[in-house]
Formats: structure tokens, C-alpha cells, sequence
């Protein structure tokens, strides 16, 4: 698979979740301006455990009715709003419009998929023979370190911070946008 086959797909799983961000924003404002860092990972973590579980007990089981490509889609997207609080800080009250919040989640997607792209050619494109749940299992990892990282105040010795594991997380999950538009889930326990 080419490299430029990588960059469509992305752009149009970016395309995808920029839409979902962008109707929430007319529904709700950028409410989640108000959420601090630490909340913004709890977030990420229950949309990841959602997934774990749907990919255990298959789709067909979920109780709400929403599959594992929607959660992979809110990951993306509190992904982002997690790089945007880490820039601007959490707030008491929402103070940016729906073009601000548009203008600023472009931006850390942009600087997310040059990382991915950077990634990716050093990589060979590993992420294509890569199974669905094992990006489920690398965001939850990643969520851990981040939580670990957040304990200790943000200092770390020799690791990424938390804005890369979020990059990291928001680029998992694309993976499992593209990959999930070409094969189907079967769950990973055994009956």
C-alpha cells in the first residue's frame, strides 16, 4: 500500500470525525472547555473500555446501540480537545466559538497526522497488519502511562509527555477507523 493510499484514507477518516466535532460544536458549544486534562483522559479511557468490551462480547451485544467506529471517532475527537486543553488550559465557563474550536482542532490534527506520516514511513506501514484490538489494548495503554504522567504532575524522566501519547492515541485510532471500513470485528474471547 502506498504511502499517498495512507494519506487519503486518514484524510478521509479526519473528513469523518472533523464532521462529528463539528455538529456536536453547533449542539453543544465548546462546552468541554470546562474540562481539566485529567477529566479529558477519563474521558478517553471509558470511550476505550467501551470498545475493549464491544470487541469481547461482539457489536451485536451492545445495549446502547452504538458500535466500536463511533468510539473510535470520540476518541479522535476528545483526542484533540485533550491537545487543545493541554494549550489553552481548562476554563470556568466555554470562551471560544465554534470557528475557534474548528480553527484549533485543525491545527493539532494537522501536527497528530505529520506525526502519524513520520511514524508511518519509519514504521512500513506496520499498522495495516496490525488487528483492530491491539490498537484498543495500545490506547489503553497509552491512557495509563498518560494517567501515570498526570499522578506525578506532568514530570517524567525519560518518556513522552502527554501530548504525545494523545497524538499517539488520536493516530490508533484512526487506524481503527480505516481498518474497521475494510475488514469485519469478531470478538477476542473464545466461546
Amino acid at each position: 500500500m502506498s504511502m499517498s493510499k495512507t494519506e487519503e484514507q486518514f484524510a478521509a477518516a479526519i473528513k469523518d470525525c472533523r464532521a462529528m466535532f463539528k455538529a456536536k460544536l453547533a449542539d453543544y458549544g465548546a462546552s468541554w472547555r470546562i474540562m481539566r486534562p485529567t477529566s479529558v483522559t477519563d474521558q478517553l479511557f471509558i470511550k476505550a473500555k467501551r470498545i475493549r468490551t464491544l470487541e469481547a462480547i461482539g457489536e451485536d451485544h451492545s445495549l446502547v446501540g452504538e458500535g466500536i467506529r463511533p468510539e473510535f471517532v470520540a476518541i479522535v475527537n476528545y483526542g484533540i480537545v485533550g491537545l487543545i486543553q493541554l494549550e489553552l488550559g481548562a476554563v470556568d465557563k466555554p470562551d471560544i466559538d465554534p470557528e475557534r474550536a474548528l480553527s484549533l482542532y485543525d491545527a493539532h490534527i494537522k501536527t497528530s497526522t505529520t506525526l502519524m506520516l513520520a511514524k508511518n514511513h519509519d514504521y512500513g506501514e506496520a499498522w495495516r497488519s496490525m488487528r483492530v484490538a491491539s490498537y484498543t489494548d495500545l490506547i489503553l495503554m497509552k491512557l495509563s502511562r498518560v494517567k501515570e504522567i498526570e499522578d506525578h504532575r506532568g514530570k517524567v524522566a525519560v518518556s513522552e509527555g502527554i501530548s504525545a501519547n494523545y497524538m499517539d492515541i488520536v493516530n490508533y485510532a484512526l487506524f481503527g477507523i480505516i481498518k474497521l471500513s475494510t475488514e469485519e470485528i469478531t470478538p477476542t474471547h473464545h466461546a
